[in-house]
């Protein structure tokens, strides 16, 4: 089913698909994250603890670093050293083969970061103590450049160091462009997006599969298809890691998933993109836009001609305008621009998966995913509350009579109090956030709309705010959390209300008065209220009211 924003649009889409985007995974060995498990796994390589001390550690990074440049120089793989805080984002791509059937290793970059470096201390008689250290030290991380078979280019991002951590980077678009390639489903793709898909059911069916509980299977086989012979190998030889019986665990650390709506042209895409932001931006608070100018016109049909697009950022000089804007909740971050010529993309993006409070371990990620999902199609229902809204006047008749709330009587809600104003524009910015509404948080926006301290409105008066719409059914309380949400029908009769308020009632009231008169040529909605003025103007007369 779709969304309320994409279903008001569909007229104008192509069609949709939903996609996991960037994957990240932490691989571990879950014996050496304690000090006895680390003792434990030196005796098996070893056979005893008298060489285990900090100087041997420091070895396995050196012995690593000799083993992989000498398997670079005989296999002729590039290893580029990059700066603590240089980009490398794209730097790889120079290195990419040629040979579309390539599989295997391709280039090794080597950057300084910070490592969770064991620390041993030795005390006593034979007294040993394993820890981390409390600062991470810099140490030398190897990113290992990979072309999969069946996940494109994937990263492994390896740390030398005892306990051998790594992240293994993934791409699902890649994954769904090499299956619709096997499926034979025609599709142009510009980087990681699918900027023409003829048949976009059948893309979004494999798509779909990313979310399926099979994928837990295909994220561990690719993991385990190259971490040991890759990577782990130049630490660890194979009869080494056989002798310890060390095996990886992985969870997700990071995870983004995309909703992509497929415009038919691509001027209409940035009317209606730039008209959302122009109505929406001011009411929902949103202080991150960035606009990138470029020509005006996209291009009116997508490779008619059998052109692959062009990409859109080249040396700082964009193919056609280009906004962003996102929305920061603690570690989560939606996002939404336009991708392409002619797609335009919803992003939840979780920085860290504790935010998501439902496990971390591999086994969640198609409910990591599902939880992403229900985000975007919450924020996009939001959104679609705020750019269409409606009130009737039955409802703001009835907002000032009191309420209820379990069976107990509430105040009602006094609109022309600018108080209560307020706490409506703190409730219509804070809706989007998919943690829900605390009360502290509603006391703080509220704060900064008044411009008062926390004196004058404190979490108590929140407290009491919410007590009242709730009783309006404007906010419901969420299950087994103390945090509330904004219903749908609240959102749209507070945001059409302010709307009317602020930018029609006002200014029309305004332009009857005859000490202002609008000595300028209006253009928009400032021509349209010109006219109603006038409008008014007779209606005035004709009640005899002052003008």
């Amino acid at each position: 089913m779709m969304d309320p924003f994409t279903e008001f649009y569909r007229d104008y889409l192509d069609g949709t698909y939903d996609c996991v985007d960037r994957i990240v995974l932490r691989a571990y060995f879950p014996l050496l994250q304690s000090g006895g498990g680390f003792r434990v796994f030196w005796r098996q390589l070893t056979g005893g603890d008298e060489t285990l001390d900090n100087t041997h550690l420091m070895r396995f990074s050196g012995h690593f670093s000799r083993r992989i440049h000498a398997f670079a120089r005989k296999k002729a793989i590039p290893i580029v050293a990059f700066e603590t805080k240089q980009r490398k984002d794209q730097s790889y791509e120079k290195y990419i083969p040629v040979d579309k059937n390539f599989c295997g290793l391709f280039c090794i970059f080597v950057n300084r970061a910070p490592a969770p470096v064991l620390d041993v201390e030795r005390y006593g008689n034979g007294g040993i103590n394993i820890k981390k250290r409390t600062r991470m030290p810099y140490a030398n991380h190897y990113a290992f450049h990979i072309m999969d078979k069946q996940w494109g280019h994937i990263i492994i991002r390896f740390c030398p160091h005892p306990p051998f951590s790594a992240m293994i980077i993934l791409n699902g678009h890649e994954y769904v462009e090499r299956q619709a390639l096997r499926r034979s489903i025609p599709f142009t793709k510009v980087d990681n997006c699918f900027t023409t898909v003829p048949n976009a059911p059948a893309l979004a069916g494999i798509a779909d599969t990313m979310r399926a509980s099979r994928s837990v299977g295909r994220l561990a086989d690719v993991c385990e298809r190259w971490i040991y012979s890759t990577c782990l190998c130049f630490a660890l030889d194979t009869d080494e890691q056989e002798q310890t019986g060390l095996r990886y665990s992985y969870s997700v650390y990071q995870m983004e998933y995309s909703r992509n709506l497929l415009f038919t042209r691509g001027r209409v895409l940035d009317e209606v993109f730039n008209g959302v932001i122009g109505r929406t931006r001011t009411v929902l608070d949103i202080r991150s836009l960035k606009t990138i100018f470029g020509y005006k016109n996209r291009p009116y049909n997508r490779d008619r001609q059998g052109k692959r697009p062009r990409v859109e950022i080249v040396v700082e000089k964009p193919v056609y305008d280009l906004t962003v804007f996102k929305i920061h909740f603690g570690r989560l971050t939606v996002k939404m621009y336009s991708k392409g010529a002619h797609v335009l993309r919803i992003e939840a993006i979780v920085h860290n998966t504790a935010e998501m409070r439902c496990g971390r371990s591999l086994e969640k990620f198609p409910l990591i995913g599902d939880r992403l999902a229900a985000i975007v199609d919450e924020f996009l229902r939001k959104l679609s509350c705020v750019d269409v809204s409606y009130v009737d006047a039955q409802t703001v008749q009835t907002w000032h009579k009191p309420g209820m709330v379990d069976e107990h009587r509430t105040a009602g809600i006094d609109i022309n109090d600018t108080r209560q104003r307020a706490v409506m524009e703190a409730l219509i910015a804070l809706s989007i956030d998919p943690r829900g509404i605390s009360t502290p948080a509603l006391a703080q926006k509220t704060r900064e709309i008044l411009g008062v301290d926390q004196q004058h409105y404190s979490t108590r008066h929140a407290a009491y705010d919410l007590r009242k719409l709730r009783g309006k059914q404007v906010v419901v309380k969420m299950a087994k959390r103390r945090a509330y949400r904004v219903t749908d029908e609240g959102l749209r009769s507070m945001a059409a209300y302010l709307v009317l308020r602020d930018k029609v009632i006002l200014p029309i009231l305004a332009g009857t008065c005859p000490k202002q008169r609008n000595n300028f040529t209006a253009t928009g909605a400032e021509l349209h209220i010109a006219n109603i003025q006038n409008e008014m103007k007779h209606i005035f007369k004709e009640y005899r009211i002052a003008a």
